[in-house]
């Protein structure tokens, strides 16, 4: 009956209102790139892209000019491994910091790791890791990873269950967890696992499988996350402290090569249950949350399998629309962020980056 109901609250919300806004490609600001998998405005006409194999660029958003950033980290760039997100400090105009996720190589295992640099003119200076992540497994594959600060001076990021699901349970490594740290890389008094013998006190939330997207509400104070299901049930989290959100106990997936479910359900006490379910997968590669013209919730999701740009409006957390935009592209769309001026800027695995506007909403 709950699995019934989901699928209907996924049709129903997929068909309310569905012509509100619109989205249209306006510029391709490049075109060449290879897999760009984070961005960043570091000023009204420059971004920065990291790129999967390792690469950071420098991209001028008027001419599409691309500058090499030297300085970048040395990454395992393997599976779905590689370099991953890139944002600024909250406090960038004082601090300076950018802050990158990327797996590093650990006897030849890949780890997701948290770092922060300054960048001066094109080359990054002053590196620090601030975690390597106890996350390392023989497999290529549920990296994570995405950033997020709140307004309380933590940085948060993502990490997947890298490929042993089990783990994504066990509190003493940081496999299939969001980590939440000071934004010095210190641990915070107040984490939620801090005082629990044999947990990581890095471990802000766990029970996850391989989480993309990661946004911090500023209005509201909640952070929210969103991850890849396997063959169906990606899921939109409201992420708390210290809760399990079930992989893979529960889920709303099923099993790649065999027509069963994974786990014991898809709801079960003690864990914490999605806001949405996508059934079947989008693949879920990106988080961008944005407040309507009249102050609900939107989401913008990067969608990789079915290649389009996820639009979810809430209210009150609850979903009550889902558009489908940018289909006509057929491109895997990699990350959505803000482009200011009611756009949004959006990058596809096939190397572009794109101008969007939004018209409504």
């Amino acid at each position: 009956m709950t699995r019934l109901l989901i699928v209907l609250l996924i049709f129903f919300c997929g068909s309310v209102n569905a012509a509100d806004t619109k989205l249209s490609v306006t510029k391709q600001i490049v075109d060449d790139l290879l897999i760009p998998w984070g961005m960043e405005l570091i000023g009204e006409n420059r971004l920065i892209v990291t790129m999967r194999e390792g690469d950071i660029v420098l991209v001028e958003l008027d001419s599409g000019k691309t500058t090499q950033v030297s300085g970048a980290p040395v990454v395992l760039a393997k599976g779905q491994g590689g370099l991953l997100d890139v944002k600024k400090s909250p406090n960038y105009a004082s601090d300076g910091w950018l802050y990158f996720t990327y797996v590093k190589a650990l006897r030849g295992q890949g780890a997701t790791t948290l770092a922060r640099a300054r960048l001066q003119q094109h080359k990054l200076t002053n590196w620090q890791e601030l975690l390597v992540s106890q996350s390392r497994t023989r497999h290529s594959r549920h990296f994570g990873s995405r950033i997020a600060f709140d307004n309380l001076g933590h940085v948060y990021f993502s990490i997947g269950d890298r490929g042993v699901r089990d783990s994504a349970q066990d509190l003493t490594n940081h496999v299939g967890s969001i980590i939440r740290l000071n934004l010095d890389g210190t641990i915070p008094s107040d984490n939620p696992f801090i005082n629990t013998a044999n947990a990581l006190p890095e471990i802000y939330s766990y029970g996850h499988r391989n989480p993309q997207g990661l946004v911090f509400d500023q209005s509201t104070a909640q952070l929210w996350a969103i991850e890849h299901g396997p063959r169906g049930g990606d899921e939109l989290n409201l992420i708390k402290p210290g809760r399990n959100y079930g992989w893979p106990v529960v889920s709303h997936g099923k099993e790649y090569m065999l027509p069963i479910a994974v786990g014991e359900g898809t709801t079960k006490k003690g864990f914490e249950d999605p806001i949405q379910v996508y059934i079947p997968s989008i693949a879920p590669s990106s988080l961008l949350l944005k407040r309507s013209s009249q102050g609900a919730t939107q989401f913008f999701i990067g969608a990789l399998k079915l290649t389009h740009l996820n639009h979810l409006t809430l209210h009150k957390n609850k979903v009550v629309n889902q558009q489908r935009h940018l289909q006509a592209l057929g491109e895997r769309i990699r990350n959505v962020i803000d482009g200011g001026n009611n756009t949004l800027i959006i990058a596809t695995d096939k190397g572009q980056i794109l101008r969007v506007a939004i018209d409504g909403g």
